[in-house]
């Protein structure tokens, strides 16, 4: 114990000086031993500082759950952060910006997508510990997210909306592609809609999306056509607003929902892929094309950063065309 003492004032000693060159360190030491000499102090083993990171993994994801995020996110930093972990067996406070720069290149098959993702998982974590001072100093400060390339959100063409509508063969599948198409909302939303967050009057729906943030959304005329339809066709008390067609019904979830629009895609043939997220960009590039002001959609869709949306903002060649056609001066 008493070598630990010892160790540890002369490691004090060296921070003081460090961060505090005009105290006295004559007396410094004396005053360390005074305050010292009333706790038991033991020196972690090596053994301990590799269980470091894990032990602050945990702590964070903590605090990232508590902010609101999903499960789903909380399993992917999780995921990745543990593959950190086993590649860097050392304290916290001892990784540098060349162990995160080693760790990201340490996979030779991964994309600019990948590295992207993990970096800025880690830089979520190790800004996260800056924040709650465990540690003084974040290693990825120095490290550059790569650059993606800008790949332009694809949608369906308005031709391509009205086959995937016309494919459509129950009264579900209809009705869960006007929803989708109407809202722009995400999938996970899509799936925790309840037939009480419809509000018929306004045309609205209460979604809650990430972060646990509401958002108001509306519904077309046509959309509420066919909800009314299929919602009276059901003979089950679920408060979801989407079941499943097997009794006893319940909630549709995630692959339910991507499992049907398999279905009808395979029935509509078309050459884009359709997914939720197809049918999300669609809503948005389309409503860009009939002049939706950024603002109006970016709380729309619910995007925190206006930066998200700005990606919807290029002008489609449709829309350059009218443009000539309306200002164009002979």
């Amino acid at each position: 114990m008493t070598n630990d003492v010892s160790r540890l004032m002369m490691d004090l000693n060296v921070v003081v000086s460090t961060l505090c060159p005009d105290v006295d360190m004559n007396v410094l030491p004396v005053r360390l031993e005074e305050v010292l000499c009333n706790y038991n102090i033991q020196r972690k083993s090596d053994l301990d500082l590799e269980k470091d990171i894990p032990e602050k993994i945990e702590l964070y994801l903590a605090s990232k759950s508590l902010e609101g995020l999903s499960n789903r996110t909380i399993n992917g930093y999780k995921s990745e952060l543990n593959l950190f972990s086993r590649f860097c067996q050392k304290a916290t406070s001892l990784v540098t910006t060349n162990d995160i720069r080693a760790y990201l290149s340490s996979n030779k098959k991964a994309n600019m997508n990948t590295i992207g993702t993990k970096l800025s998982v880690l830089k979520s974590f190790f800004g996260w510990l800056v924040k709650e001072e465990v540690i003084l100093r974040d290693p990825t400060g120095k490290v550059k997210l790569p650059k993606k390339p800008k790949r332009l959100p694809k949608g369906l063409s308005i031709e391509e909306l009205e086959t995937v509508r016309e494919a459509c063969t129950t009264l579900r599948q209809r009705a869960l592609i006007e929803v989708m198409y109407t809202t722009g909302c995400r999938l996970s939303e899509i799936a925790n809609m309840d037939i009480d967050d419809i509000d018929q009057q306004t045309m609205s729906l209460r979604v809650i999306g990430k972060g646990n943030k509401e958002r108001i959304v509306y519904i077309s005329i046509k959309a509420q056509i066919h909800l009314k339809k299929y919602l009276k066709s059901r003979d089950d008390d679920c408060e979801a607003l989407f079941v499943t067609e097997r009794k006893p019904n319940h909630r549709m979830g995630n692959r339910s929902i991507q499992r049907e629009i398999d279905k009808i895609e395979q029935a509509a043939k078309i050459k884009t892929k359709l997914t939720p997220h197809v049918m999300r960009h669609t809503f948005a590039t389309l409503s860009m094309d009939a002049g939706i002001e950024l603002t109006d959609l970016q709380h729309l869709m619910g995007h925190s950063d206006p930066g998200t949306t700005l990606i919807y903002g290029s002008v489609s060649e449709e829309r350059k065309q009218q443009a000539f056609k309306k200002y164009h001066v002979m």
